[in-house]
């Protein structure tokens, strides 16, 4: 399941982080889905949530072959050599040591491990190790409907946050025009500056509005806040506003 896409730089967001965040959740969709993701979000401490489509379609995998889990036993296609998994455990935690270092760009790391040949022995170790893991987390999906709210929840807002950066960020349609790697940077940074801007002033605007509520004796939940976020942006004119009164 090591596949092209955006799913190198699942990582990269969690271990350059320099805020004092410390995630310990991570939700994609299926894009940023595979098996090293599983196995190195794992050897990290990080439980790695993703909403994944077709579940019907994926393979489970068990340890042991001659393990029987009765009823479930007919969804385990497979088993990983655990063998393998023992042999290369030292050098699958000097990876994750490595990336939680930043000894080297958690999405070259990853590339590295997705296009090595297929007998590396490491990158075997590694996709078997998050076989497991994917196995364990998919199940409890499937069985914990709290979990299945959590993913889409999350996933939700961050569809948000993209929809609030795609509205604030018009010229050219959003679209990356210039290849240098600076010039990128200052503008996803002066964009994320906004899209902060605009949650700040909607965070302030909407406590103002409860406290009003409150004040005026009418009921503001704290549990019907809870299901609200500050990413709102269809009050906000991207193109600022033109007067041409005087013109």
């Amino acid at each position: 399941m090591q596949h092209c896409g955006r799913y190198p730089y699942v990582l990269s967001g969690l271990l350059l982080n320099d805020t004092i965040l410390q995630p310990q959740f991570h939700h994609t969709d299926t894009g940023g889905v595979t098996d090293h993701i599983f196995a190195l979000c794992h050897l990290l401490g990080i439980e790695f949530m993703p909403r994944i489509k077709d579940l019907p379609d994926q393979s489970l995998f068990k340890l042991d072959r001659h393990q029987n889990y009765g009823e479930l036993d007919c969804l385990f296609d497979e088993t990983v050599p655990r063998d393998l998994i023992a042999e290369q455990w030292d050098q699958m935690v000097r990876v994750g040591v490595s990336l939680k270092n930043r000894v080297a760009p958690p999405e070259i790391v990853v590339e590295r491990l997705a296009n090595v040949a297929p007998a590396d022995r490491l990158a075997k170790a590694l996709t078997a190790y998050g076989r497991i893991i994917k196995s364990i987390y998919i199940l409890r999906y499937i069985q914990d409907e709290k979990i299945r709210r959590v993913v889409q929840l999350q996933l939700n807002r961050g569809e948000a946050r993209h929809s609030l950066a795609r509205w604030l960020f018009f010229a050219n349609r959003g679209e990356f025009r210039d290849g240098d790697l600076n010039e990128i940077m200052n503008k996803t940074s002066c964009l994320s500056l906004l899209c902060n801007a605009t949650v700040v002033w909607n965070t302030i605007r909407m406590q103002k509005i409860v406290d009003q509520l409150r004040n005026s004796g009418q009921t503001a939940r704290d549990e019907d806040l809870a299901r609200i976020w500050p990413l709102l942006h269809e009050h906000i004119l991207p193109n600022g506003i033109f007067d041409f009164a005087g013109c």
